[in-house]
């Protein structure tokens, strides 16, 4: 055993996580599915019981295999994940960020859009909802929605953090926007609505608070919808329907209401609107995910109770390998992993940094291979069927 593989099994017999590390034997059935990127499943005995999962590694120093967004095509939209995989013709994919799964508030339909940023292409599509607005588990000491797996125009992977930056002008005036195409904007915020969100109803944007996700909807509310510039209406609901790509939707609450009612149609507003990187690189993808490891030690405080369902992704000290992992749970052939432990295991595949994504009946993998037409699921959902879900991560080739 080698000596990182030595440090990981006292600190995981220590915490009372995984029995022993992946086994030499699990390496038995590796698939090369393109140039850099291989496949194969593995499988652990643990104090718990036995757990199956699989991993796809990307070398990103083959210039050939590249990370990217999985999405449905607009933002408040879900899909099955093989679906995503094979329309945007990725070779693999795995499940993304959590997401506005379910509703608290009568009458308001879950737009299905995800916790955190997005970055597609270099393309900025959406910010992260303030941390009392999640979907999922609680969030580690230090960690925030702002939070992303992504993967810098430098070609490597990191964990980086995107804050929402822009700002609307008008004659007179002017006003921040602290939002971008997400399904809860901040108490007094104003959030910007372009073509990327979709056709669903903005009414969601307004709900909650900062930290009660399931508070009143804010009656204090504007919404501008602007055209080449001008102002073509006002309303106070926020409303539906698509949304031209040569127009943007502005949705005030509180103070960002009392803003936007300084607009009137035919008034001019210059809106400018992106994602600001914490650590200054230009990210060409992002998606939103939970640190869990980082410099190679789990973060404090991680969950050591509940078995479920995982995908995890792990970066190499360099950033150019990346590990994407599933594992099995809830079931009496694999038991899943608790957070503790998968911050554990994406360690013992090399990991220095990594990331918890969505889990439970989400989690999905699905790969193509060399002799399979279209990639196909690979682990087994907890529903005992694809969830749809807001997005994931998609192992492309040249």
């Amino acid at each position: 055993m080698t000596g990182r593989g030595a440090r990981l099994l006292a600190v995981v017999l220590t915490c009372g996580v995984l029995a022993s590390p992946i086994p030499a034997a699990a390496q038995d059935g590796e698939v090369v599915i393109a140039p850099g990127v291989s496949y194969r499943p593995f499988q652990l005995s643990t104090a718990h019981g036995p757990v199956l999962g699989h991993v796809v590694t990307v070398d990103l120093a083959e210039p050939s295999a590249k990370l990217g967004l999985l999405h449905p095509g607009s933002v408040a939209a879900k899909d099955e994940i093989a679906d995503q995989t094979n329309a945007a013709g990725a070779v693999a994919g795995v499940n993304g960020d959590f997401f506005n799964i379910s509703e608290e508030h009568a009458g308001v339909v879950p737009t299905s859009s995800s916790v955190g940023p997005e970055i597609a292409r270099g393309r900025a599509l959406k910010g992260a909802v303030p941390d009392g607005q999640r979907f999922g588990p609680a969030l580690p000491a230090g960690t925030s929605n702002e939070d992303v797996f992504a993967v810098g125009i430098d070609g490597r992977a990191r964990l980086s953090r995107l804050s929402v930056a822009g700002a609307a002008v008008w004659p007179g005036g002017s006003a921040d926007i602290e939002g971008l195409n997400q399904y809860a904007l901040p108490v007094d915020g104003i959030g910007a609505y372009t073509d990327d969100w979709g056709e669903v109803s903005r009414a969601r944007a307004v709900c909650g608070t900062d930290t009660d996700r399931s508070a009143p909807c804010s009656t204090a509310t504007e919404e501008v919808v602007i055209t080449d510039g001008i102002v073509q209406s006002e309303a106070d609901p926020p409303g539906a329907g698509p949304i031209p790509d040569d127009t943007v939707v502005l949705v005030g609450r509180e103070a960002g209401d009392a803003a936007l009612e300084a607009l009137d149609p035919g008034d001019p507003v210059s809106v400018r609107t992106g994602l600001r990187p914490d650590d200054g690189m230009p990210l060409s993808f992002a998606v939103g995910a939970t640190p869990i490891l980082r410099e190679g030690s789990p973060l404090t405080g991680l969950d050591t109770a509940e078995l479920a369902p995982r995908t995890a992704a792990g970066i190499s000290d360099d950033g150019r390998l990346v590990h994407l992992v599933v594992v099995d749970g809830r079931s009496p052939i694999s038991t899943g992993l608790n957070l503790a432990e998968t911050a554990g295991l994406l360690a013992d595949l090399g990991a220095t940094d990594g990331v918890n994504l969505d889990g439970g009946g989400s989690t999905t993998m699905a790969v193509k291979t060399p002799d399979t037409p279209s990639a196909t699921v690979r682990n087994v959902p907890s529903d005992g069927q694809q969830r749809p879900v807001a997005n994931g991560i998609g192992v492309f080739t040249r």
